[in-house]
């Protein structure tokens, strides 16, 4: 929604054809967010459609020109004071990224951010070059050019905007750490206390090897080769 009204801002001002838009689109934004004049000319074909535009003649050129209309006045009001919706946040790409590359197979995602992050810091410092450079123009000059000044606060928005994303970064890589290092924490080994107490609580003979008493068996019959086998042989051979 911001080039559409975007486009009725700059119309505010008097009327304009597409690549004259365009042109001053880039010029207030310095380029962040390029347009082409296809888009521009579709985008006017929907607000006129809407009733937010009109189209006003030609200029000397036989350019087509496009006026704001009073409902696209009262559009461009609402917008500039209704805040700008963050309970549905727009796609993010390296967002998606990271959360894509927790677990997938042959993805070292630590590498993943490590990457992002020096392409993020270069970002952040060309900005602060760009920054410099905008300040130096204002100050050289008598009068604050709209465009400066506009592009100014686009600049300083970006720096903002990258060294938050820094800042997530080194965040991200933090937990993964601490996350990795409680995963693989091996088990606590059993105290020398809980060791004596489990031995001592097998009393003498309640385990499965324990001893039986020679030639007995727990139903209390003789074992085949006990003494007891070896009188009852002898006496059956007396009986014979």
């Amino acid at each position: 929604m911001s080039i559409r009204h975007g486009l009725l801002a700059l119309l505010e001002h008097g009327p304009r054809y597409g690549s004259q838009l365009r042109t001053e689109f880039e010029s207030r934004t310095g380029a962040t967010w390029p347009l082409n004049v296809g888009q521009v000319y579709t985008t006017l074909g929907r607000l006129e459609r809407d009733g937010l535009v009109g189209q006003s003649g030609e200029d000397g050129a036989g350019h087509a020109l496009y006026a704001i209309t009073d409902a696209g006045r009262a559009e461009l009001r609402t917008w500039f004071e209704k805040p700008v919706d963050r309970t549905s946040p727009a796609r993010d790409e390296l967002a998606i990224k990271l959360a894509m590359a927790v677990g997938a197979p042959g993805v070292d995602i630590r590498a993943v951010i490590q990457s992002q992050r020096r392409h993020t810091v270069k970002a952040m410092q060309d900005y602060t070059r760009l920054k410099a450079q905008a300040l130096a123009a204002l100050e050289d000059t008598a009068s604050r050019e709209r465009d400066d000044v506009a592009w100014l606060l686009v600049l300083e928005q970006l720096i903002f905007q990258t060294e938050a994303e820094a800042r997530w970064l080194d965040h991200c890589e933090s937990r993964l750490i601490r996350l990795s290092a409680t995963a693989v924490a091996p088990a606590p080994a059993p105290s020398a206390t809980a060791s004596a107490a489990a031995s001592a609580s097998v009393e003498p003979g309640d385990g499965p090897d324990a001893p039986h008493a020679p030639g007995a068996r727990a139903d209390g019959a003789g074992e085949p080769g006990g003494s007891g086998g070896r009188r009852g042989a002898r006496a059956g051979g007396r009986g014979r």
